[in-house]
C-alpha cells in the first residue's frame, strides 16, 4: 500500500508542526492536504483529544527524513 516511500519517516519538506501528516502522505502516495483532512475531521469526530495523542506518538515513534 506504500506510495513512492517504502519506509514511513516525518517529512521534513512538508511540516506544519512534526512533519506526521506530509510523511504519512508521503508514503501513502497521496495528497498531503487530503491526509491533513481526513486527520482532522478523525479528530473532530473523535472528540479530538485521542487524535492529539495519535499525533503525539506517531511523531515520537516516526524517525525524521
Amino acid at each position: 500500500m506504500a506510495g513512492n516511500n517504502s519506509k514511513l519517516t516525518r517529512s521534513g519538506a512538508d511540516k506544519v508542526v512534526a512533519g506526521v501528516c506530509g510523511g504519512l502522505a508521503e508514503w501513502l502516495g497521496w495528497d498531503v492536504t487530503l491526509v491533513r483532512l481526513i486527520y482532522v475531521l478523525i479528530s473532530i469526530f473523535s472528540a479530538g483529544f485521542p487524535g492529539f495523542i495519535v499525533y503525539v506518538i506517531l511523531w515520537v515513534i516516526m524517525p525524521a527524513e
